[in-house]
């Protein structure tokens, strides 16, 4: 397979910023594509497309007509083509867009290749939806249509694969306008989908597409910098280089793995990788969970800076595909999209804003408690202040200094405090920590909070069965610690990500390490563990065997970590206690 990189342009930059490109795989190399094939065809109801390994699907409820390879011109002359499914001998339907780069069908990537199919019962699929997309059996029994997506550059789609910005934009506002005056339509759009689809909803929604009515964003990164690329400073090319591998198409696809190296720093490219969800007047069904590797700090964000009052965010304590298609959950969005695709009054406006779930290891999670809005106005931010001398925690800053140096490899250094009451955190925790390297000009400093259960075990929530979240976690890279004082608050630095700050030898700096949101219980003599460490310890329940991301710390050389505490420094853990201060200590 010949990849290789070549200079192009984005429509937000223009000639002068030369963007990398990659050949896209050959069309031939997809094991599973079905070939060319713009056709009509019905499928009748009581049939049922069994899995490669004959497991069954759903059964098909109702005759479906299927329209293959429809051609969609877009508003540049290119051509992209689309599968289209809706219930037989009926009109005026609400339409969903299913928009992801995989393959309408013979996807490289579905379910079945997973490990017991990540917990995904095969009835809960129907064989002719897009992996993390919408079932059309389920939306056309229910009287809408669907449409699966081939956007620009895939498979036969004309053009150039994008890797979001202004151009996948406008190709999906273009095919939401196309959607929404079909004769078979009611004229009324909405989008649907996770983990990428998600990342393209954020990106169309802020152009306010005239026929578009509603989205349904379930999990998915919003700034591809400091969500996924770039998390913490820390380039992430590991996960990513076997998405671009996949993407199918006869011509060329936006590199993104080559800008990780062209623009390691938070330039006028990756803010192009940034859609301001504010200008969006469109209502959204949210849907997150705390234990998303890549979509958890993505999917809150586009909730909290969300331009339309009418969202509504439910939190679960799963993972996003078992969650996605459970028919609880599509029954629940189908409420949603009713009422805003339909006009039906149905009484979704009365559904609590906010349905949160609480994690509780060793004990059972608290389910959609219903809230006002996120983050809780009711949270109390609590300092827990690092004390080197002992390993643990202190309620006031320690008077006398002290410094504790680790190896910065997947062990690293744990500070630990027994509670004597119960206590839930809920929201954005925050560590400061005053750190100085030993051996290296710069350090990778991971972060991560655990629980012991009462005998001082180890204990972890588990989204998948048999894989397991490490917990609430952050990261940063020393050398960017720069924040942007006027977009940070108290329990959320915004690092700017936009000039390099080395370390001199013996300095000692702060570090402000911005965790990603998390909701978990503590019951009394149960214990929280801050570990500290050099190496990405999370794991992605669909591909636990990737390897860690590379970082700039070098512990077979004798680089050292150490961590100051007391006196001038410092350090501590700042948590969003939501159950009422902590009296005892």
């Amino acid at each position: 397979m010949n990849i290789y990189s070549n200079d192009g342009v984005i429509p937000e930059l223009g000639t002068e910023y030369k963007v990398k490109y990659r050949k896209s795989t050959p069309i031939s190399d997809a094991e599973d594509y079905p070939g060319f094939n713009p056709s009509k065809h019905v499928y009748k109801a009581g049939s049922q497309i069994k899995t490669k390994d004959g497991n069954p699907r759903m059964v098909l409820p109702v005759d479906i007509v299927c329209e293959r390879d429809v051609a969609i011109q877009l508003r540049d002359g290119v051509t992209v083509y689309a599968d289209i499914f809706r219930p037989a001998e009926q009109n005026n339907c609400p339409v969903i867009i299913a928009w992801s780069p995989y393959g309408k069908q013979g996807s490289w990537i579905h379910n079945d290749i997973f490990h017991n199919r990540v917990d995904v019962e095969s009835e809960w699929e129907d064989g002719l939806n897009k992996f993390e997309g919408p079932v059309p059996a389920y939306w056309c029994r229910h009287g809408y249509a669907i449409i699966n997506v081939d956007g620009r550059g895939v498979f036969k789609s004309e053009g150039n694969i994008p890797f979001f910005g202004q151009q996948e934009a406008e190709d999906e506002y273009d095919v939401i306008e196309w959607a929404g005056v079909q004769q078979w339509s009611n004229g009324k759009v909405g989008t649907c989908g996770n983990s990428w689809f998600t990342m393209s909803q954020w990106n169309v929604c802020r152009l306010n597409p005239p026929h578009l009515k509603a989205i349904a964003p379930w999990e998915g990164a919003l700034d591809l910098y400091r969500d996924a690329m770039h998390r913490g400073g820390i380039g992430d090319k590991v996960f990513f280089e076997g998405l671009l591998i996949h993407l199918f198409g006869e011509n060329m696809t936006e590199d993104i793995i080559a800008m990780v190296d062209e623009a390691p720093l938070f330039d006028e490219y990756w803010k192009t990788k940034v859609p301001d969800v504010s200008k969006s007047a469109i209502p959204a069904y949210v849907v997150g969970s705390w234990t998303n590797v890549l979509h958890t700090g993505g999917t809150f964000a586009g909730w909290q800076n969300y331009g339309c009052d009418d969202k509504w965010l439910r939190v679960h304590n799963r993972h996003e595909w078992v969650d996605f298609f459970d028919p609880i959950n599509a029954e629940d969005l189908r409420r949603f999209f009713d009422y805003y695709l339909k006009g039906i009054d149905n009484g979704w406006k009365s559904t609590p804003k906010v349905r949160l779930t609480v994690l509780d290891p060793g004990h059972n999670d608290i389910m959609y408690r219903s809230e006002e809005d996120f983050p809780l106005a009711r949270q109390q931010l609590e300092a827990f202040y690092l004390d080197a001398s002992t390993g643990g925690f202190l309620r006031t800053a320690p008077t006398q200094e002290a410094s504790k140096e680790y190896t910065p490899d997947e062990h690293g250094v744990l500070f630990k405090h027994t509670f004597k009451q119960d206590v839930e955190i809920t929201g954005y925790c925050k560590l400061r920590l005053w750190v100085s390297s030993e051996g290296l000009d710069d350090m990778d400093v991971f972060a991560y909070l655990t629980k012991l259960d009462k005998d001082g075990k180890e204990i972890f929530t588990e989204p998948v069965k048999g894989q397991f979240y490490t917990g609430p976690n952050g990261r940063l890279r020393a050398s960017l610690r720069h924040t942007d004082q006027e977009k940070s608050t108290d329990n959320q630095p915004y690092h700017t990500f936009d000039k390099i700050e080395k370390l001199q030898s013996g300095e000692i700096v702060p570090l402000d390490i911005g965790f990603w949101p998390y909701a978990m219980k503590w019951h009394e003599g149960e214990t929280l563990v801050l570990r500290l460490n050099g190496q990405d310890l999370l794991r992605r329940p669909e591909f636990p065997e990737l390897p860690c991301i590379e970082t700039v710390n070098q512990p077979q050389q004798g680089h050292k970590h150490v961590i100051h505490s007391g006196g001038r420094y410092n350090s501590h853990l700042l948590m969003p206690v939501t159950n009422g201060r902590i009296e005892k200590f």
